[in-house]
């Protein structure tokens, strides 16, 4: 518990967040705060809400009611050259990636840090040595720096997933946003990638906010679960004690007949298998 007298650091705050897309709800008074170094997973079935939580943190969907506060900075009261300032302390990392395929891996990286040009982009040659090494630096953290020309398409999904992590590193940010970073991975790509972002972020002090569909991973890389079902927050707790059972009784909890209980089993069980498996 905090001590009172302590203040706290806190760098995202959710205050009664609604969020509707016509007549869907997709978030429903949500109120959530992340704190300074704090990595936190967002647990929940596809549609539960958790990538338009994400979208919200970075600015890229407004509420419908409720305040959201990032850095100490209104996100719904920015936009221009604030919002970009805010965003480039903010790095995402997305499922698919979001590379662009016929460039090298080192160029990929390097447009992360695309918001520090100024003039005409004319790829490598519009970057400086800075942040050319910069890259370099990053590349080889994530372990990839022997493929830094090679082409994007050409790497593993695993790799690949490792240039979107360096790429995000590129902006310096504060917080890491990522939305289901691991589900077109195999279990093993999984469990690397997941390690390293929690490397770095202790490394780094970086505050990480996740989502995730596999509960076993969200238990052994988090700090803190918040479980999320029809855009309403039902679990938000420290993953220390927190065991695999108590989480699936939650989903069970929230499941209102045995075959909607099922589908939270079953939907849990995709989320952990790869696409080319399925």
């Amino acid at each position: 518990m905090t001590n009172p007298q302590t203040p706290t650091d806190t760098v995202i705050t959710l205050s009664s967040v609604t969020k509707r897309f016509g007549a869907t709800t997709a978030l429903n008074g949500v109120s959530i705060e992340v704190e300074r170094g704090e990595i936190v997973v967002l647990l929940g079935l596809s549609g539960s809400g958790k990538s338009t939580l994400l979208r919200h943190v970075d600015g890229l969907e407004q509420p419908t009611d409720g305040s959201i506060k990032v850095l100490g900075e209104n996100v719904a009261g920015l936009s221009g050259r604030p919002l970009r300032t805010l965003r480039s302390k903010v790095g995402f990392i997305f499922q698919q990636f979001e590379l662009v395929p016929s460039l090298s891996v080192l160029e990929n990286v390097l447009t992360g840090a695309l918001a520090t040009l100024r003039g005409p982009r004319l790829g490598l040659w519009s970057y400086g040595r800075a942040n050319k090494l910069a890259a370099l630096g990053h590349l080889d953290r994530v372990g990839l720096l022997d493929r830094a020309y090679q082409r994007a398409d050409t790497l593993s999904g695993g790799q690949q997933q490792r240039v979107a992590i360096a790429r995000a590193l590129m902006q310096n940010p504060e917080i890491l946003l990522a939305d289901e970073p691991v589900a077109s991975l195999d279990p093993e790509s999984s469990d690397q990638v997941m390690a390293l972002i929690r490397e770095i972020a202790l490394d780094r002090g970086l505050t990480v906010l996740c989502s995730l569909h596999q509960v076993d991973l969200a238990l052994s890389w988090a700090d803190r679960i918040v479980g999320l079902r029809h855009g309403e927050v039902v679990l938000d707790t420290p993953t220390v004690g927190l065991t695999k059972a108590q989480v699936m009784e939650i989903y069970g909890r929230v499941a209102t007949t045995t075959s909607e209980l099922q589908a939270i089993e079953a939907e849990l069980l995709v989320g952990s298998i790869p696409d080319s498996a399925r």
